[in-house]
């Protein structure tokens, strides 16, 4: 069997393949969406989408608890996970129907089946060969599995889609991993109950923010031990032996370990290097037209190893679509990826977001920076919704003499909402005069930012 009539064909159903396949079936263009598993990817499934709906539950739940400065008194708060469970259960579902929805309205034929990469034009499909002039790959990316000796086979090592399935909140939890994700999972567990601790083999947790807003946020999450600067050396059932940075023997006694050291490229088991892709263990080489070494061949998202963010695959799928349906003309007019500008968040409690240059980077780049901090407590809104003792404050970096904004970091609450108009900064190369000139909504913490640019000596 072989198909010929497909304009496109996207393999990979994630946030990067199905609003590729939507841009591209609006514009008018006969569609094929390949996903072997379930519409909305990592993400929708078991990511960002059920992660953050349980957090909801636990922010709700620590609210309650804290509820009597502001006047509402609630006595014996609890919560219940089954009930969070269905919640999470049911807010996936829904979502994964509505992807589904806008495919089928926008006339994209989705195939739930493995795609494999034939080459230039041609994909197979359970043993059918499907041709299209364009073919963007959006396979994603798939959990880091260190070799650790006693991991593998133990039922009481699990990944993070083990942890959003839980049938109980463990009352002793070790994450081996401090990043976003095990950061997360450490402040959702912490905060209905569970003793964490976090093992870290580097000396802070999330490597990539800026050093002096890590342990801002490290601080925040009390009720979390961290054991930095430690590397795990085996597990035996729930123990977790370690070495820390001063060479002595310790462990954690955990009732669940969740191994959580990252995720990779899915780079293999769907043609990559049979069809001749150029590409590493870090994920597919692309051009910043999102174009692959084969024509015709674009790859988003995760599998790039760029950026392993949903809404960094948003963009890049936006990107590639505007490629393909301009011949090339839309980056000439300036249609990229700028990636100092995708911004980042970690939805813990409280929350932390950045977008644009850390101060290490930016030495790193050989820039000379300035930069100035101002406490969230600045702003009547954040003390009144949520104290005068909350942590939270944000940094501006900016280039020395220039001005221009090179990067804007947050911890505290509403991070997340609040750092897509820094992302703007970036995106455009304002400076600090620009941002200066700007209004913000009063009250808002968002005016927390422009704070911060009149709190420059210049």
């Amino acid at each position: 069997m072989e198909n010929v009539n497909y304009d496109a064909i996207v393999i990979g159903g994630g946030p990067g393949g199905y609003l590729a396949a939507e841009r591209l079936a609006h514009a008018g263009k006969k569609v094929l969406l390949a996903e072997k598993e379930f519409l909305g990817g990592t993400c929708l499934n078991v990511g960002c989408i059920p992660t953050k709906t349980l957090l909801a539950g636990a922010k709700e739940y620590v609210h309650a608890q804290d509820s009597a400065r502001f006047g509402v008194k609630a006595e014996n708060v609890t919560y219940d996970w089954a009930t969070m469970q269905a919640w999470k259960n049911e807010v996936v579902e829904k979502n994964r129907n509505a992807v589904a929805l806008t495919e089928k309205k926008l006339g994209v034929e989705v195939v739930a089946k493995a795609a494999k990469l034939l080459g230039p034009g041609a994909v197979e499909i359970d043993g059918a060969v499907y041709k299209a002039r364009d073919i963007i790959i959006a396979t994603g990316s798939v959990p880091v599995v260190p070799p650790i000796p006693g991991a593998r086979d133990n039922p009481q090592v699990i990944d993070s889609t083990g942890a959003l399935n839980l049938h109980a909140v463990p009352k002793r939890l070790c994450v081996i991993g401090g990043g976003v994700i095990g950061v997360e999972f450490a402040s959702l567990f912490s905060a209905l109950g569970s003793t964490v601790e976090i093992v870290e083999m580097l000396d802070e947790i999330v490597p990539f923010m800026d050093k002096d807003m890590a342990p801002i946020l490290r601080r925040a999450l009390k009720a979390v031990k961290f054991n930095l600067g430690c590397k795990v050396e085996k597990i035996e059932g729930g123990t977790v032996c370690y070495r820390t940075k001063d060479g002595a023997e310790a462990k954690v006694e955990a009732d669940v370990v969740l191994m959580a050291v990252g995720r990779k490229a899915a780079v293999e088991g769907w043609g990559a290097k049979e069809a001749g892709l150029d590409y590493t263990g870090r994920g597919i080489a692309v051009d910043e037209r999102m174009r692959t070494n084969l024509p015709h061949v674009w790859a988003i998202g995760d599998v790039t190893g760029k950026s392993l963010l949903a809404h960094a695959a948003y963009r890049m799928a936006d990107v590639a679509t505007a490629d393909i349906l301009t011949d090339g003309k839309a980056a000439e007019n300036g249609n990229i990826v700028r990636y100092d500008a995708i911004p980042w968040a970690v939805y813990s409690i409280p929350e932390a977001a950045g977008v644009g240059l850390t101060e290490q980077e930016a030495v790193r780049r050989g820039l000379k920076t300035i930069s100035s901090t101002v406490p969230l407590r600045v702003s009547g809104r954040f003390v009144a919704e949520n104290g005068f003792a909350a942590p939270g404050s944000v940094k501006l970096l900016a280039e020395e003499g220039t001005k221009r904004i090179l990067g804007v970091h947050i911890v505290g609450a509403y991070a997340s909402e609040i750092i897509w108009g820094a992302s703007a900064l970036i995106e455009e190369e304002l400076t600090i005069d620009d941002l200066r000139q700007l209004v913000f909504p009063h009250p808002s913490v968002s005016e927390v930012i422009r704070e911060a640019a009149w709190a420059f000596a210049i």
